[in-house]
Formats: structure tokens, sequence, C-alpha cells
């Protein structure tokens, strides 16, 4: 690979996965609050509570799928980031791929409309949550791939990146 495609590569998988992270982070405590995921989780027969670490710790977790959605974003870059409307292509193609037509039945998909008992009215909260949060995702990301020169957006996404996994991890660890 040649090195402008290696710093092509590394910057829009790196700025993927940050932004994914803390879109992830801010549109999960807003929906959480809006949508009372707290008594939803922990009247779930099939979700963890909102108690367990380990869904307390969902956030750590995210840049590993920033990482795969960075992968993705990388091979369709000319796509995505070398067209006007790139992030309304990526926005769509996360909605489409990633939300209507999973290959599992997920509260949203259209699997999920066959074979789960939950009605549409009772996941809408969900559905809401990751539609903005790929938005966000998408057109985020383009702006700042689009924008190498904004140094200011690499410290202030850095420093949030940092902060937001840190802080369940403290969490955590003072529970212990």
């Amino acid at each position: 690979m040649s090195k402008k495609i290696n710093n092509e590569a590394k910057a829009i998988i790196v700025k993927t996965t940050v932004v994914h992270t803390l879109t992830y982070f801010i549109c999960g405590v807003a929906a959480f609050f809006l949508f009372h995921y707290g008594v939803a989780l922990n009247d779930s027969s099939f979700m963890r509570p909102a108690t367990d670490a380990i869904v307390k710790a969902g956030v750590v977790f995210q840049p590993i799928r920033g990482l795969l959605f960075g992968i993705v974003f990388f091979l369709l870059r000319d796509i995505l980031f070398k067209r006007k409307n790139g992030w309304l292509i990526a926005w769509i193609m996360l909605v489409f791929v990633g939300i209507l037509s999973t290959f599992g039945p997920t509260p949203g998909s259209i699997e999920g409309f066959i074979y789960l008992k939950e009605g549409i009215i009772k996941i809408s909260g969900g559905i809401t949550e990751i539609l903005v949060q790929s938005f966000l995702l998408s057109f985020i990301t383009y702006y700042w791939v689009n924008h190498p020169e904004k140094k200011w957006l690499n410290w202030v996404n850095g420093s949030l990146f940092v902060i937001v996994l840190t802080l369940p991890i403290l969490g955590l660890l003072t529970q212990r």
C-alpha cells in the first residue's frame, strides 16, 4: 500500500472510530433518559439490566465497532468522501444495511418486524436513537475527513474520545 493510501486509510479509520464512539455515547445517554432505557432494560427478558457492569462499560467496546465502520468507509472512500453528498450515501447505507436489513431479528429491522413480539411502538425510541446516531456518524465523519486543515477538530474529538472511554472505566473501578 502506498504511503498516501496508508495515511488516508489511517485518517478515515481513526476518525470514524472516534466519531462512532462519541456519537454512540452522546445518543445513548440522551436516549437512556428520554426513552427510559433503565426501566426498559430491567423489564427485558433478553437484555442485560442497566446496572450490569458490561452495560455500564458498553461505550468502552465501541472503538471496535468504529474500527469496523472505518474499514468499510475507507474501502468506499471514493463514494463516501469524494462526492458532495457522500455523507448522505453513508447514512443511507448504514440505515439500509446496518439497521433495516440486519441478518438477525433485531428491533427496528425487517427481520425484527417478522420475528419479534414487541411491536414497532415499543421500540420507537431505539429506532430514533440509532437513526440519529447513524446520521451524526455519517455527517461528522464526512466533515472531519474532508476538512483535515481544521486541527481543532482533532484536539476536541480526541480529548472527548479519551474522556468518554475513561469515565466508565473509572466508574467501574470505584465500584469494586
